[in-house]
């Protein structure tokens, strides 16, 4: 029998009566013992640690944070997809929301079996954490859903997330996957920027960049001091169907808080829509006496089993929905009303307005969705309307005000020919956007090469909008395949185009005959298949073979798939045209194929590819040219201003107005020899 040392049985003595004092506190709020006396016990841990180290555990309160700063974060992929939420900003579009799910409920419920969750929606960074065998062994960001940072050593420093799990009951758990938010209450946010002002530091926008700023810190000792807070909103253990653990969402928020996280206390089960518009509209009235920001409310079916069964859309899970508080708004006029011809040919009016200041930007142009809203909103030129910005992205017209209306205006009425090739446009049943149908349709190629040049696809630098204008315009070529046999020569015959730009574009679309299946199959356009989706296919089916024989059953069975993009999936496969294409690019080269060596890269280079940085002032030994070649070659994106999307700000000497605006959105700093770590990696 192994026998356990007087100092051991100490030891875990006082983690545990230090680890119950801060559940009481951060948790319950209901402190059990004075900060003197936490004080104490915290220092005689220190002290016995200190003497018998092999007495140190990763899930002891005195490991909240690390030794020394990381020199970068390493990508992570997320065991469970973190999906955003679809939007919803008015009762009434909640409804619809409802009446969307209600087509796909099984034949076994009626409405009246169906209850919500309501919970305030925090404006804060969502955080993804592991736990193993009740211990925290990783936290990361959300990133783009699938991909996420590492910052557990920094998640260690919030005080509301648990090193160790409250396990009592449960103890056949192996692995534990919580959701939740991070944020900074606003007295903390209200400090920092006091602090912040003081030291001659720019202060930060509002506690959302704040926070998500700090998370990215490389020094958790920086992220303890701003006190970041922590509420839990998703629970995820195999074997959730079993209603001894968690059947519902009301009792996961339940057993996380038992397990010791603290849960938003403002939620609410509700047993009509009409409870939750009650909620949301009460809350919309009171969020201001919050002690953080908030920016909506979630609302999901409570059933686990029925969230299974409803499963998601291209992009969206159906059983969930972001009820957002209005947004800021401003009025305008309308000086015309066009019509854009997308990719897909869909046809989508947009209202192009006098310039007006919203949410920090200028707007004039608003999307008016499609000829159903046209005709809901009865706009016209010569109106003024007010405007908003939806989910604070897309400038979106709200109504007319009509006593405002000139007398000579007329009714605005979608085009019945496509004012692009001129073809007749359809609008098939049950749809509300128009589409041009035309295939050689000079918009839909444009739109069609755009996309597969784009960032997240072929990522070919060089061909912009304008260029591919030109490409369409002057018959050079006729689909995505043709861009593999344009020339030097060829390419010189456009507006602006010399011979050394025309020779690196001829390189930088060769290059990209190496992107990964991944990449090629998002830049294919399907319909409804976005980035993350392409990468769930084709890790499932690793080559165009076994995608384009797979039946819509087998398609739909992978996670995230729904049956709506399992669908576009098998007919665009079934196409022969579209078949066609695949075969040219085969022979051009492209990549079809999911090879152990393109994961093998994709590992080695996680901490470079698809990263985004920005070069400022003098680096002690590699000129800036060199720099960015080294990073791009590692598979990462250099760009020359500082934005939200920026990753890394590399920093050399007499850095300007960039490194401002970096530490304002909390982007994490590089030295040289910083990034050459990080490329050696």
């Amino acid at each position: 029998m192994i026998q356990i040392s007087s100092e051991a049985k100490r030891v875990a003595e006082v983690r545990r009566l230090l680890q119950q004092a801060s559940y009481a506190y951060y948790v319950l709020d209901a402190p059990i013992m004075e900060d003197t006396v936490y004080d104490r016990l915290y220092r005689e841990l220190q002290e016995l640690e200190a003497k018998y180290p092999e007495l140190v555990t990763p899930d002891s309160p005195t490991q909240r944070v690390g030794e020394r700063p990381a020199t970068h974060f390493t990508s992570v992929r997320h065991n469970i997809p973190l999906y955003s939420l679809e939007n919803a900003f008015n009762l009434e579009e909640l409804q619809g929301w409802e009446q969307r799910w209600r087509r796909h409920l099984p034949p076994q419920y009626s409405l009246g079996d169906v209850d919500y969750v309501a919970e305030l929606k925090i404006d804060g960074a969502a955080l993804a954490l592991t736990y193993q065998n009740g211990v925290l062994v990783r936290g990361a960001t959300r990133g783009d859903g699938v991909t996420g940072e590492d910052i557990t050593q920094n998640v260690r420093t919030i005080r509301a997330i648990p090193l160790r799990l409250n396990f009592d009951g449960m103890e056949n758990i192996e692995k534990v996957e919580v959701r939740g938010e991070t944020f900074l209450p606003l007295d903390v946010f209200k400090e920092i920027n006091q602090e912040r002002q003081k030291a001659g530091e720019q202060v930060f926008a509002n506690p959302r960049n704040a926070a998500a700023g700090t998370l990215r810190q490389l020094d958790p000792r920086i992220v303890a001091r701003r006190r970041l807070d922590f509420f839990a909103y998703t629970l995820h253990i195999p074997g959730m169907d079993d209603a001894s653990i968690a059947n519902t969402q009301w009792d996961a928020l339940e057993l996380l808080q038992k397990m010791g996280f603290r849960v938003n206390p403002n939620h609410k089960l509700c047993a009509t829509l009409a409870e939750v518009g009650e909620y949301y509209e009460y809350w919309d009235r009171s969020r201001l006496n919050l002690p953080y920001m908030t920016d909506g409310v979630v609302v999901k079916l409570n059933s686990f089993k029925l969230q299974e069964q409803l499963g998601f859309t291209q992009k969206f899970p159906r059983w969930a929905v972001a009820l957002k508080y209005p947004a800021e708004e401003a009025p305008t006029r309308v000086e015309r009303i066009t019509v854009n011809v997308g990719r897909t040919g869909a046809l989508t009016p947009l209202a192009e307005m006098l310039p007006v200041q919203l949410a920090g930007t200028t707007v004039s142009r608003a999307t008016l969705h499609n000829s159903d809203r046209i005709a809901q909103l009865d706009i016209r030129v010569g109106d003024t309307v007010i405007v908003r910005k939806a989910g604070e992205i897309i400038p979106e017209v709200v109504r007319v005000i009509k006593e405002l209306r000139p007398a000579d205006t007329q009714a605005f009425i979608m085009p019945t020919d496509c004012p692009v090739c001129g073809q007749p446009v359809v609008r098939e049943s049950g749809e509300a956007v128009t589409r041009c149908v035309n295939a050689s349709c000079p918009a839909i190629l444009k739109g069609e090469i755009e996309h597969w040049v784009s960032r997240d696809a072929l990522d070919i630098k060089g061909m912009g909008e304008k260029l591919v204008h030109q490409l369409v315009d002057k018959e050079l070529v006729h689909s995505v395949a043709d861009l593999y046999h344009l020339t030097t020569e060829k390419l010189c015959t456009l507006e602006r185009m010399g011979q050394k730009s025309a020779e690196k574009l001829v390189n930088a679309i060769a290059q990209s005959k190496n992107q990964p299946w991944a990449r090629v199959l998002y830049g294919l356009g399907i319909r409804h298949v976005g980035s993350v989706n392409a990468q769930l296919l084709t890790e499932k089916f690793t080559t165009v073979e076994k995608l384009s024989a797979a039946k819509q059953s087998d398609i739909e069975g992978v996670y995230g798939i729904g049956a709506e993009i399992a669908q576009s999936v098998s007919q665009w496969f079934r196409t022969p045209a579209n078949q066609t294409l695949i075969s040219r690019l085969q022979e051009i080269g492209l990549q079809f194929t999911q090879t152990e060596e393109t994961l093998v890269v994709g590992k080695i280079n996680a901490q470079i590819a698809g990263k985004v940085f920005v070069i400022t002032g003098t680096l002690p030994t590699l000129k800036r040219d060199e720099a960015k070649g080294l990073i791009q070659k590692a598979g990462g994106k250099v760009t020359d201003s500082v934005s939200k999307k920026t990753d890394y700000l590399v920093v050399g000497a007499d850095a300007g107005s960039k490194l401002e605006k970096a530490q304002s959105l909390g982007i994490t700093q590089l030295s040289e020899e910083q990034l050459l770590d990080l490329l050696n990696t």
